[in-house]
């Protein structure tokens, strides 16, 4: 933070237990290595800190604060975000590990050990949870606030954007929005912000985020091994879960055993719909069997769908959030197979037909420099992504094998998991699109459309978000709940509570901070405004459409389209469908209170 004059230099070298620590992950290729950079720190004394408090202004803008916890809000590049902020009693921030992924370009990797490792470029810094140090190279520089968890999440002093990764902070105390600007903001960063943040190469292997290599066997559940190996990739280094196979593939609401395959849509309905993840402790792989009634190990609540070909967009994805699943062709079934177009002395494919994606497979890092001559036909360029496949540790480098940027097929599907969480009791999903995204529905030469799913509540519960398919790039949305609903015609008297736009297609679950206490029995609408730019069918929905679709239950949901959120038609009666629109509530405890009541 910008607070003032008091900087100073510091250079110490670090001790042995971060030497230590940063040695296993560092250690290795040239590639690793840490940039050089100027530090510049703010002085810690106490009477640094005492001259802060002492402005009256101080203590009455954190007074408000904690009274109105959503009012402090962040702006970086002029992009403004105000959740996953908090501020200490000294006034120093701190935002959440997702906020510097998604705001800042940043990653971060938490270690079961409580040390944190963060990437901008090439430039690493080295945290632990409640030191009030960061190591930068070999420098040891004083943190304001030390990283800290508070209900699960991680959060980090935004002091290192500044001290580290070139951005001024300000924050005037009159003031409820903290700025954070680039010094590159006008160049080329301003034209491609993150671009810049993004090394030539990166591997999972080499920061202790990969996954454990698998072997499908005679299965077709390429498919499965590639969602499940994408989505332990994303809890990774903290979180190290083997998730089940077998249940994924035998426990769906699709129409396909194991034998017959699937795709990255069968997986995502199946998640989102919450019947998994489970743990492969409890349904092992390959044995015949898959137990009822196992639950899920976590809640998916974001999943997003990347553009074809968009190599930037997967780079970033894995760089800061899991491995990509993606798709190739290949002729090769197993991984003691022969192919034209794969090198077994450099684990190098690439592909250049025109044959149908035949093959899922998870992207786990990337080489820009890659030879182009590792290849058994020549690539028309360097550059490959390093992917894991699911043929186990006999095929190429203990499972792992490069593919060429110029392969006709990678990167043309690209599915990644953005939202994670712990899977809570007293969580409920309300929903009736079990086989997910099958269709489009909208209305001819309009690119907006209104759909709404009537729900009743269970018991006293809290609602608090919603979710939804966004089926094209640069959707626009707006949520709009409706109370005590007796019929269609009652959702025109509804409120919005939340509204925005999303980069890619994919699934989102929007929250918001004001739950809506319901009551047991209550009957609810969620509605939702959608706009897809270039797309005259902007919402997901669940129908019969083949074989695999054929077990859509249409008497489980009671859906309705409009045009103008006024005139309502059944989704289900008149169009055969179920809309993909969910709810999501939480249980109230005894101790609260206003229990029915509108919060």
């Amino acid at each position: 933070m910008n607070w003032g004059s008091f900087f100073r230099k510091m250079l110490i070298v670090f001790p042995a237990v971060w030497a230590s620590f940063f040695a296993g992950i560092l250690g290795g290729t040239e590639n690793n290595s840490l940039d050089t950079v100027q530090i510049s720190v703010l002085d810690t004394t106490t009477e640094v800190r005492s001259e802060r408090l002492e402005e009256g202004l101080a203590f009455q803008k954190y007074a408000k604060m904690e009274a109105e916890p959503g009012i402090l809000s962040l702006e970086v590049d002029g992009l403004r975000y105000q959740r996953d902020i908090m501020v200490t009693e000294e006034m120093e921030v701190l935002i959440s590990a997702d906020m510097w992924k998604r705001a800042f370009g940043i990653s971060v990797l938490e270690y079961p050990d409580a040390h944190i490792l963060m990437q901008g470029g090439t430039v690493r810094v080295g945290l632990k949870i409640g030191q009030d140090f960061m190591m930068v190279g070999q420098s040891r520089i004083p943190l304001e606030a030390a990283p800290k968890k508070t209900d699960g999440k991680l959060y980090l002093p935004l002091q290192i954007a500044e001290t580290v990764y070139g951005y001024t902070t300000d924050w005037p105390l009159g003031s409820y929005t903290v700025r954070a600007v680039s010094e590159l903001k006008g160049s080329t960063w301003n034209l491609s912000r993150r671009k810049f943040r993004i090394p030539d190469q990166y591997d999972y292997r080499a920061v202790k985020k990969a996954p454990l290599v698998k072997d499908q066997g005679e299965y077709g559940t390429c498919w499965s091994f590639a969602a499940l190996t994408a989505l332990e990739s994303a809890r990774l280094p903290r979180e190290k879960e083997i998730f089940s196979v077998d249940h994924m593939s035998l426990h769906n609401s699709f129409s396909l055993n194991q034998e017959e395959g699937g795709d990255y849509t069968m997986s995502m309905a199946y998640l989102l719909a919450w019947q998994g993840p489970v743990l492969e402790a409890e349904d092992p792989y390959g044995d015949g069997v898959s137990p009822e009634g196992l639950k899920p190990a976590v809640h998916v609540r974001e999943i997003q769908i990347l553009p074809d070909k968009d190599y930037r967009a997967i780079k970033e994805a894995v760089f800061l959030y899991g491995g990509v699943q993606s798709s190739l062709y290949t002729s090769m079934v197993d991984g003691q197979g022969q192919s034209v177009h794969y090198s077994q002395e450099n684990h190098a494919y690439f592909y250049d037909g025109s044959q149908p994606p035949n093959h899922d497979i998870v992207i786990v890092g990337w080489d820009d420099s890659y030879p182009k001559e590792n290849f058994p036909t020549q690539a028309p360029g360097d550059g490959a992504f390093l992917c894991l496949n699911s043929w186990g540790e006999i095929f190429g480098d203990q499972g792992y094998f490069y593919v060429s940027y110029y392969d006709s097929r990678i990167g043309s599907t690209n599915v990644v998991y953005t939202g994670v969480e712990e899977a809570e009791p007293e969580k409920a999903v309300y929903q009736s699109d079990l086989c997910g995204w099958a269709g489009q529905i909208g209305y001819d030469e309009h690119e907006d459309v209104y759909g709404a799913n009537i729900f009743e509540a269970k018991t006293q519960e809290q609602l608090y978000g919603a979710g939804f398919y966004a089926v094209w790039e640069n959707t626009s949305y707006e949520i709009s709940i409706a109370r005590n609903v007796k019929d269609s015609g009652d959702l025109k008297n509804s409120r919005v509570v939340a509204k925005g736009t999303l980069k890619h297609s994919g699934y989102y679950t929007i929250s918001w901070e004001d739950t809506i206490a319901l009551k047991s029995g209550e009957r609810f609408g969620v509605i939702v405004h959608l706009r897809t730019p270039g797309n005259e069918y902007p919402l997901a929905v669940e129908y019969p459409s083949d074989n695999v679709t054929e077990t859509v239950n249409l008497a489980d949901g009671e859906g309705y389209i409009s045009l103008d959120g006024e005139e309502w038609e059944s989704a289900e009666e008149q169009y055969e469908c179920n809309l993909c629109l969910k709810a999501y509530t939480r249980r109230y405890k005894e101790s609260e209170d206003n229990v029915g009541n509108e919060t």
